[in-house]
């Protein structure tokens, strides 16, 4: 069965007409971001997770060239913060429980999970969810649902500033 995002219940919609408006949402989220941060990415393939996820690593102040670890899983990089990029499509609920991701959620770095629906149950309770949605060209929604603290006051914030 294939994992729905339910839109309706997304605390915040944010339009990007293209990928300078995808910046300005990832520096918002890399700025308020803080050790123990995790944020479950998902959205169609060639949705634009990787390039989120690209963008959200320069405002953490990630030096090294950030790429799709679909192969590797987990890649490490050093910035401002530690930042664990994940990518979980090829695993499966019962491969991923067997790769300690525990130690990433709640270590002292933040944790970026691409296609995080296939393992939602491992997620931890507190968790902002972005899914993406394509449109005409460049332009793309971010759906965003928090889902504990700080992510429901960074989802506030939002609805009541937008991006700045």
């Amino acid at each position: 069965m294939e994992w729905i995002f339910d839109k309706a219940s997304s605390g915040y919609a944010f339009k990007a007409a293209d990928l300078d408006d995808t910046d300005k949402l990832a520096a918002y989220l890399a700025g308020n971001s803080s050790p123990g941060t995790v944020i479950a990415l998902d959205g169609d393939l060639g949705a634009g997770k990787t390039a989120f996820s690209q963008r959200f690593a320069k405002h953490l102040e990630v030096k090294d060239t950030v790429n799709s670890p679909t192969f590797t899983l987990i890649k490490e990089y050093e910035g401002r913060l530690p930042f664990y990029h994940m990518d979980v499509y090829r695993l499966s609920l019962e491969d991923a429980e067997e790769l300690g991701l525990d130690e990433y959620f709640y270590g002292r770095g933040v944790t970026l999970v691409e296609w995080a629906s296939i393992i939602e149950d491992l997620l931890p309770p507190e968790v902002l969810y972005i899914y993406i949605e394509s449109g005409e060209g460049t332009e793309r929604t971010f759906y965003l649902k928090g889902c504990g603290q700080p992510y429901e006051a960074w989802i506030n914030t939002l609805r009541e500033n937008g991006v700045l």
